[in-house]
């Protein structure tokens, strides 16, 4: 309790949600649930566990380390405009993958040949050797 009144809290899979970092709260739920979430760098397993202006949350989403600062709390879920502003995302650029290690077709992305689906001419060629032509 401060001067002003009580601080205004939130669940954190609530928060999640309203923030728009997952679709629904059942999954917001399951990754806190998982202990996939750290608020102010302590590990939380809990998804009630209450939230307020002020503290940073880490957790993984899409390949990506999140790093997010809460600045309000939300009443409901708004438009993306109302809930990029809860927050201030402090997260590390994403790195850039190679396209060939991610497991695109080296066919088109200059690998070696002989790898990746067979072009027609290529099966033309195996069904030559196999004697069905």
């Amino acid at each position: 309790m401060t001067a002003e009144g009580p601080v205004p809290s939130q669940r954190l899979d609530k928060w999640l949600w309203h923030a728009r970092f997952f679709k629904t709260r059942t999954l917001a739920a399951r990754v806190v649930s998982e202990g996939k979430v750290r608020v102010d760098g302590a590990p939380v397993s809990k998804p009630a566990r209450q939230i307020s202006r002020g503290v940073t949350l880490t957790f993984s989403k899409d390949d990506r380390v999140r790093v997010i600062y809460v600045l309000g709390i939300g009443d409901r879920r708004g438009p993306a405009p109302e809930a990029q502003a809860l927050y201030d995302d402090q997260s590390p650029a994403p790195v850039s993958v190679d396209p060939a290690a991610r497991g695109a077709n080296p066919r088109f992305e200059g690998g070696k040949h002989g790898t990746g689906r067979p072009t027609k001419r290529d099966r033309r060629q195996m069904d030559r050797f196999d004697g069905l032509e």
